[in-house]
């Protein structure tokens, strides 16, 4: 079972300087908004969303999909990729993902499929040992998930029930259901993880 884990502020410092935190005080800033402006919005205290702006601290899923719906932004935009002109609308190379870095929880996601996709979304995760996406479950209000583990050993919870997917195994479940998710034992756990519809 994957270590419970703060809501709040997490206890490793992050230091996140070049990524997500300054992304979002950047586009803030262009928007004219204030720090209990875009809290408000979120639903996300003032403190927290300071912290993630400096680099301290790493937003869940939702609260990272509430602060990017507050800036008026696709959460998209947060992914780094290279700067190539403009994207193939079928293709994805390799060395043309976008990636976002989850810090502290110890997770990074490439997006595997066309920004202009939206009905169907895949990602290669990479888990680290001991990371996970969070110590509490979350859900989508609408679609399905499914996937297959690369490497490595995926914990996955479903409604309060724990699955252990081992490399070769996959999996699928309606989105609606309660999840969380982690790498179990000692070695990083590579995913390939669909959702339907898109969420980043």
């Amino acid at each position: 079972m994957v270590p419970s884990q703060s809501n709040t502020v997490p206890a490793t410092v992050v230091n996140d300087q070049t990524g997500i935190g300054p992304r979002l005080r950047a586009r803030r800033k262009v928007r004219g908004m204030s720090l209990q402006q875009v809290a408000a919005r979120a639903e996300v205290s003032i403190g927290l969303l300071s912290q993630i702006e400096r680099g301290l601290s790493m937003p869940s899923v939702r609260s990272l999909r509430a602060i990017c719906a507050a800036l008026e932004m696709p959460v998209g935009w947060l992914f780094d990729g290279p700067d190539a002109g403009q994207p193939d609308p079928v293709v994805v190379p390799r060395h043309r993902r976008r990636v976002l870095d989850l810090g502290d929880k110890g997770m990074v996601k490439e997006l595997m499929t066309p920004d202009d996709c939206r009905g169907i979304q895949m990602m290669r995760l990479v888990i680290r040992p001991g990371g996970a996406s969070g110590s509490t479950a979350y859900n989508h209000p609408e679609g399905a998930k499914c996937g297959t583990v690369l490497s490595g050993v995926l914990g996955l919870e479903l409604d309060g029930v724990t699955h252990r997917i081992e490399a070769g195994d996959s999996f699928a479940f309606d989105a609606t259901r309660m999840i969380r998710f982690w790498a179990e034992g000692v070695d990083e756990t590579v995913v390939i993880w669909v959702v339907s519809p898109a969420v980043y």
